[in-house]
């Protein structure tokens, strides 16, 4: 009954410990900041780009979040842009044809890169850049002033329509694919929520999505390529099932230390499972037990007190017990010397008998074991 007791409190204040544990683990998680990729369109911070975002929404555009590889992109024809902010993987060939196919049905995609350099074949060439505040000229040579965080300006190519510049080249450039086109643009910067409205970075801005008409059906914000190259693996998964994963394990490790752990009394004699290290008196008392030879077993018990004697009182092993007669007047405080020359003189009579019953062998076995005592505890 106290075992059964003792294992329910035990597993009462696991679970106590437990709940704790998940409670605290959700007030610390649901109280840290969440942390956002750079460009990223739901991020306020002021490297994201949700500012820009909301601004096209409230202007009553079509916007949504792409989050799906370019074998995905809508097949249909239509005015579709494709914004692509700061994409930090190069897309493999295939991938590639996709997104030329896209832009060949009649869409648009806008890639802001610092370095587009190998995307869409496109070549750049390094400048020295000493201060980032440039002056801009669009196509119809209306200078403007922005930011210019990139060290490379644009090749242009023959079919190339040159949308920005500066003194140091093409900033922006356009080539059509099909019925659609690409535009790129080297400053993603311009679109950040700390910087998109100094200087005149939204105009610029919205000068690239004009080229087009900005009469598209929707703009799709690229969530898939873009980001910082920090991520892992466990990004993919939802912060609420990396907490349960965690707590899973440790409750794992709780289950099997439970399992693992003895609580209550031993069930099974410990004779059972451990071997003893006087397995061979064990043997001999069982052999004398069976046997019937009790006084062996009894002259063996006297032996062992009379080393006994000589470790603790110096008595001569070899000395016959009736010659210890006044080592134990002084020693052993509990008889009288009149009780000590009784025993003395039966212990001798009964260590002669050629035979004893088993009835003086447990007589004398405790009366040798009362001595045995005595000399222990000095």
């Amino acid at each position: 009954m106290q075992s059964s007791s003792a294992m329910k409190k035990s597993w009462l204040w696991l679970g106590l410990l437990l709940l704790l544990f998940l409670i605290c683990s959700y007030f610390i998680l649901s109280k840290q900041p969440k942390e956002f990729a750079p460009f990223d369109s739901e991020s306020p911070s002021p490297n994201g780009i949700k500012g820009f975002y909301t601004y096209l929404d409230n202007e009553s555009f079509d916007v949504d979040r792409w989050e799906q590889p370019s074998t995905l992109l809508p097949k249909t024809q239509g005015r579709q842009l494709l914004l692509m902010v700061e994409p930090y993987f190069m897309p493999d060939t295939e991938a590639m044809e996709d997104y030329i196919s896209f832009m060949e049905k009649g869409n648009t995609i806008l890639m802001m890169k610092t370095n587009p350099r190998g995307f869409f074949d496109l070549q750049t060439t390094y400048i020295e850049l000493l201060f980032p505040e440039t002056t801009v000229f669009d196509s119809h040579e209306k200078s403007h002033v922005a930011d210019m965080y990139s060290t490379v300006r644009i090749d242009v190519s023959g079919d190339d329509e040159v949308l920005l510049s500066d003194f140091h080249g093409a900033i922006a450039v356009k080539r059509t694919y099909g019925e659609g086109a690409l535009i790129v643009s080297l400053a993603p910067n311009w679109l950040m929520n700390g910087e998109i409205l100094t200087k005149d970075h939204l105009p610029l801005i919205l000068g690239l999505l004009q080229e087009e008409g900005m009469d598209y059906t929707n703009i799709l914000f690229d969530e898939f390529n873009h980001g910082d190259t920090g991520s892992t693996s466990l990004d993919v998964y939802q912060d609420w099932f990396l907490l349960l994963l965690f707590q899973g394990l440790i409750i794992t490790c709780f289950l099997l230390w439970m399992l693992g752990k003895r609580f209550g009394p031993i069930l099974h004699p410990r004779e059972e499972t451990v071997r003893f290290s006087d397995e061979s008196i064990r043997a001999l008392a069982a052999w004398h037990l069976k046997g019937n030879a009790y006084r062996d077993s009894l002259l063996t018990q006297a032996d062992y007190v009379k080393y006994l004697m000589q470790d603790k009182w110096g008595v001569p092993f070899n000395k016959d017990w009736k010659d210890c007669a006044e080592i134990l007047h002084r020693k052993w405080k509990t008889k009288d010397n009149g009780e000590i020359d009784l025993f003395l003189q039966q212990l001798t009579t009964v260590l002669n008998k050629e035979k004893i019953s088993k009835q003086e062998y447990l007589l004398w076995s405790k009366q040798l074991d009362t001595l045995r005592n005595e000399v222990e505890e000095g």
